[in-house]
């Protein structure tokens, strides 16, 4: 297999591109198929329509689908369309059925409908079983494709066996031991099977305490069990124990940077607009709701500075510390939210307690809030020479810091106890929220001190 650094890329990528345009069948698959899947992906997609038609030519279904399955979802939906229905149909059979059910997902019902009956019944069944389960589930995520063995197989015979049954596993790492009933009993790696003796019975080499997940956990939570124990792959059980599928440590890297981008969306406010992909249209288009409700909240936000003009008149200075106020209290509740968010996606949360993260929260805000008021009476005393406006902003600032730092800790947690996601307590939420908070704490302590002013 050719190994490309990115100079040696270039050349090589031309060299395919000029023997696509001669039409050297011979040549270009020698070239081509000796690239790693991810290389022949990363060439294909830079290659103009004419030239992406000769390679459907030059390369079989099952060849081609190595390189669709590493394309980005919606590069496979403008290539599907440029596939013959027979090359499509084939090319679907030779993958795995959860790359297919990934696949699907972006379809409509009566595309997929269309897409199974074209399959082979076999494999279209496999597919059928997938989809059943609901979605971000680790049923709708797992393989087919695996290798399970009986506890009263020898060790020879295993090995046997995995040498005709390997090319068509998706991971051959570990073996899965199940009983007549097809319930999942033990796990052999292996590398426990090419140290054993050849003799020796599986049920002898095998490990009977398997970690394993239903067919409806949660995906995030499957992604947090292999992380924990290192796996390469977790067998996956339906509710009478019978093992129904694995998901591969490779599908969970996936799902990982999907959620990540999902997350990152959802805290900055621009859900489904992360995209690099995505229109100027289609970003300004799901970014608009979140910009217009905080439009709202930022009226609500004048509304209050209004309800203070008298104040505001009387001291015009205490205008000079709104933007500070309202950036301290927004960078600090932006703090605790990420810091929430994170332990809701890491588990570590659950396992220590909301008691105490609030606990630490708090002392953090009260501890934050302290010095930055020491600091800023300082300043203003210095700059000012009044030590009553230094009171009142310094107080100000010591109070709103530690609301802001329960608020951005426990409006995801309320969230996530709703079973919605934490995320979508946003970063300009959170900090729209603390402003307005922070500016009737500020008014109303000035207010209350005007006459010592």
């Amino acid at each position: 297999m050719v190994k490309l650094n990115e100079q040696k890329r270039m050349t090589y990528a031309k060299q395919i591109y000029d023997l696509l345009k001669l039409g050297d069948v011979e040549q270009f698959r020698e070239w081509f198929l000796a690239l790693h899947p991810t290389d022949q992906t990363d060439i294909f997609i830079e290659l103009a329509i004419e030239a992406r038609a000769k390679v459907y030519q030059f390369l079989s279904p099952d060849e081609f689908a190595e390189v669709f399955q590493g394309l980005e979802k919606k590069e496979q939906m403008y290539v599907f369309k440029e596939l013959d229905r027979h090359y499509a149909s084939a090319m679907l059979n030779d993958m795995y059925a959860d790359d297919v059910v990934t696949f699907l997902s972006f379809l409509s019902e009566g595309e997929i409908a269309d897409v199974l009956s074209s399959m082979e019944e076999t494999e279209a069944a496999e597919v059928r079983e997938l989809l059943s389960y609901d979605p971000e589930t680790a049923g709708s995520i797992m393989t087919k494709e695996f290798i399970r063995v009986a506890a009263n197989e020898t060790v020879s015979n295993v090995i046997s066996r995995l040498r005709k049954e390997a090319p068509n596993a998706e991971t051959i790492y570990y073996l899965y031991v199940v009983d007549k009933g097809e319930k999942l009993v033990g796990v052999v790696s292996l590398r426990d099977l090419i140290i054993a003796d050849e003799q020796e019975l599986v049920e002898d080499v095998m490990s009977s305490e398997v970690v394993s997940v239903s067919a409806k956990t949660d995906q995030e939570d499957v992604a947090r069990l292999i992380k924990k124990y290192d796996f390469l792959a977790a067998p996956v059980i339906s509710t009478d124990g019978k093992l129904v599928g694995i998901v591969t440590v490779d599908d969970i890297i996936d799902i990982l940077e999907e959620e990540a981008t999902e997350d990152l969306g959802e805290f900055s406010a621009s859900k489904g607009a992360t995209d690099v992909n995505v229109s100027s249209f289609q970003a300004a288009k799901k970014r608009a709701p979140w910009i217009i409700l905080l439009m709202f909240f930022g009226l609500i936000t004048a509304e209050v500075i209004g309800q203070f003009e008298e104040t505001l008149e009387a001291i015009v200075l205490l205008a000079a510390f709104i933007p500070l106020l309202m950036d301290s209290a927004g960078n600090t509740g932006t703090q605790s939210l990420a810091v929430a968010v994170r332990g809701l996606a890491l588990g570590t949360v659950e396992k220590d307690g909301v008691g105490k993260m609030l606990k630490r929260e708090l002392g953090t805000g009260l501890m934050l809030g302290f010095i930055c008021m020491l600091v800023i009476a300082t300043i203003v005393t210095v700059m000012h020479g009044n030590m009553m406006l230094a009171f009142i902003v310094g107080i100000s600032i010591f109070l709103t810091l530690s609301i802001a730092t329960i608020i951005g800790t426990i409006v995801p947690l309320i969230i996530n106890k709703m079973k919605l996601d934490p995320a979508i307590a946003s970063g300009p939420f959170i900090t729209t929220v603390n402003d307005i908070l922070g500016l009737l704490i500020y008014f109303s302590i000035a207010t209350a001190l005007l006459d010592y002013l």
